[in-house]
C-alpha cells in the first residue's frame, strides 16, 4: 500500500464525518476524514493510552503522531494551566486537528505539521505521548523513542501504546537502552502501555 496515514499528502479523496466520543470521563466531537488514521472512531489502543497516561495539570506535553486530536485534547483538558503541541507528518490531520480544536474549544494546544520532531527542535517538554506509525516500519517508531528521550526533561516521561503483535518486546528493548525506568502501566487486548522516564544521571 503505498498511500497510508503516514504519507504527508494523502491523494484518496475526502470522505469527511463527524463523531462523538467520550474520553476518560469527557465528551469531545471530532471530524475525521479518508486518509488520516482511525477514520471511523478512535482506536482502541489510544483509548487504552487515554485512560492511563498520568498528566500533571502544569505540565508541557508533545503528542507525536496526533492525527485528527484525541490524545492530544484529553492531554490538554488534564493539562489545564499546561500546553500541548500537536505534531504530525499528515496535512490533512493537521487541519483536522486544528479545526478540532475549535469545534471543542480547546485553546491550550498547537497544532503543528512536523516530520517526527523537526518542529519542535530545541524546545523540551515534560511529558511526551505516541501512538507511533507502526506502518512506517520499526526505523520510525525507534526513531520516535530516540527523539523524544532528546527532547524531554530530566524526570519527563514517555508513555507509549503498542501491540505485542506488533513489536512491544522489541519496542520496550529500546526504550530500556535510553531510558532509566520503563515499566509496562497496563495491557489490554493484546495493546501494552509502556511508560520510560528519563532519569537524572
Amino acid at each position: 500500500m503505498s498511500q497510508h496515514y503516514y504519507s504527508n499528502q494523502p491523494e484518496v479523496g475526502h470522505d469527511r464525518r463527524h463523531l462523538e466520543e467520550k474520553l476518560r470521563g469527557q465528551t469531545f466531537r471530532f471530524i475525521s476524514d479518508a486518509g488520516v488514521f482511525s477514520k471511523k472512531g478512535v482506536d482502541f489502543g489510544s483509548k487504552v493510552l487515554i485512560d492511563a497516561m498520568d498528566i500533571p495539570e502544569n505540565a508541557e506535553v508533545l503528542d507525536v503522531g496526533c492525527g485528527y486530536g484525541p490524545i492530544g485534547f484529553s492531554a490538554a483538558r488534564l493539562a489545564a494551566h499546561g500546553h500541548v503541541t500537536m505534531l504530525d507528518v499528515n496535512a490533512r490531520a493537521v487541519e483536522l486537528a486544528k479545526e478540532n480544536a475549535k469545534l471543542n474549544g480547546i485553546h491550550n494546544v498547537t497544532v503543528l505539521e512536523s516530520d517526527l520532531f523537526a518542529a519542535v527542535e530545541g524546545k523540551s517538554f515534560d511529558v511526551v505521548l505516541t501512538n507511533p506509525p507502526i506502518r512506517a516500519g520499526k526505523e520510525t517508531v525507534h526513531a520516535i523513542f530516540e527523539q523524544a528521550y532528546a527532547h524531554l526533561r530530566d524526570d519527563g516521561t514517555l508513555w507509549i501504546v503498542i501491540q505485542k503483535k506488533q513489536g512491544a518486546p522489541s519496542a520496550k528493548a529500546k526504550l530500556e537502552s535510553l531510558f532509566g525506568r520503563v515499566e509496562e502501566v497496563t495491557k489490554d487486548k493484546g495493546y501494552r502501555i509502556f511508560k520510560a522516564t528519563k532519569t537524572s544521571q
